[in-house]
């Protein structure tokens, strides 16, 4: 909105300082400060109306330290973060941009998913809250629409570089680019758009895999692949989240170095001089989800303001499903997904944590008559608060191990 306007000002009637909104830096900067600002000034005025309307947590007693002394506490705090998320894209953001476009989908996407299952929690007093059918038909959705408008929208290429003076063999992007290496001589970048169903693989050499390969060569087949990918990656990331959400600032502090990392990402994929240096895709236009990462950066830290031990807020489901699914499209959108194990490891080891208790629950079940359990309790942050860890402790070393997983992924980059 004020990048569409200060860019009109600025041709229109070259207002001075109207420049400024075409840098990422300044847009992403002023993106940080709006989110930090709206969660932490709005925030304030949403907890009180959720108490107001008795919004409030119902906790079902699991023997766990402290666990009763959170009842009552205002959920659906997850509100907090999308204001603070989706304001600054309006105001900051390139909003003709595809890639700032499908975030904005998956941010309210997500968002009304995790808000209708707060809502029947709270309001319907029913503690299953939605379906899981119904979670998992809105997640395979969003995954639709990303891969098939990843297929078929036109402003959405890898462009292979070359730098040259030569005949133009594609679009040019950049003139009179400067490379160090010889000595300063003016040189023409020529790329050429290619639609493709290319990823990255992290600490291989060759880094490129095509999921075209899975279908035998066929392109049709191969982003039909691509869609599936797309609808596991974000269910997966999404339901990872959200099992993880069960201490105070665990996701939210969990879920700020990945954004961070994935707005690097970003920048260098989008930026053709270090695409090409570091041997990665260039991807034209995703520098403008750098904007985005700051927004939702912002959002995750002014969110802790409220959120840390002791909570004053929970962000329910609201929060939760949308962080995960928008880190998910996220790292779809760059080219990143299968990094996603490494920066995500928290949400993995989480979920896998669920996942081996139930199998071998039932498979004990079955074989001696009663079940018996890996864990003390699963997700894996109760089993340390079972063990005796305060939840704070608990909380603060995953951060750090979050910290350490995004300080992996970037060295990624050159690792290989």
């Amino acid at each position: 909105m004020l990048y569409s306007l200060f860019e009109y000002l600025g041709d229109a009637f070259s207002l001075p300082g109207a420049g400024m909104f075409q840098y990422l830096s300044f847009r992403a900067a002023m993106a940080i400060i709006t989110a930090l600002l709206i969660a932490i000034v709005f925030g304030r005025k949403i907890i009180d109306r959720l108490a107001r309307l008795q919004i409030g947590e119902e906790i079902r007693n699991l023997g766990l330290e402290g666990q009763m002394q959170k009842k009552g506490t205002p959920t659906m705090g997850g509100i907090i973060i999308l204001l603070a998320i989706v304001v600054p894209m309006l105001l900051f953001c390139d909003l003709s941009n595809i890639y700032i476009q499908l975030m904005l989908v998956s941010t309210i996407w997500l968002g009304a998913i995790g808000g209708a299952d707060d809502y029947i929690k709270v309001f319907r007093h029913n503690k299953e809250g939605l379906k899981g059918r119904f979670k998992i038909v809105g997640q395979v959705g969003l995954g639709v629409i990303v891969g098939t408008t990843m297929w078929l929208n036109a402003d959405i290429v890898v462009r292979d570089g070359a730098s040259l003076p030569t005949e133009l063999r594609g679009e040019v992007v950049e003139q009179n680019y400067f490379a160090p290496e010889q000595g300063k001589v003016p040189e023409t970048v020529v790329t050429e758009g290619v639609k493709t169903t290319q990823t990255t693989i992290p600490f291989i050499k060759d880094n490129e895999f095509d999921y075209k390969w899975l279908a035998g060569g066929n392109e049709t087949l191969g982003w039909l692949v691509y869609v599936l990918v797309a609808i596991f990656v974000i269910t997966a990331v999404s339901n990872g989240a959200n099992l993880t959400d069960g201490l105070d600032g665990l996701v939210t502090g969990v879920s700020a170095p990945i954004v961070v990392v994935l707005g690097v990402l970003a920048y260098l994929s989008g930026h053709i001089v270090y695409a090409d240096y570091l041997n990665i895709m260039y991807i034209p236009h995703s520098g403008e989800l750098v904007v985005f990462a700051a927004a939702m950066t912002g959002a995750l830290i002014g969110f802790l303001w409220y959120n840390s031990f002791p909570a004053q807020v929970f962000m329910g489901d609201t929060g939760s499903l949308a962080i995960g699914g928008i880190i998910a499209v996220f790292a779809l959108l760059i080219r990143k997904e299968l990094l996603l194990p490494v920066m995500c490891g928290i949400f993995l080891i989480e979920a896998l944590s669920v996942m081996i208790q139930v199998s071998y629950f039932k498979y004990t079940k079955r074989k001696y008559g009663e079940g018996r359990r890996v864990f003390l309790m699963s997700p894996l942050h109760h089993h340390y608060q079972k063990r005796g860890f305060h939840e704070v402790k608990i909380v603060n070393r995953f951060w750090i191990v979050s910290i350490l997983l995004a300080a992996v992924a970037l060295v990624t980059l050159k690792i290989r």
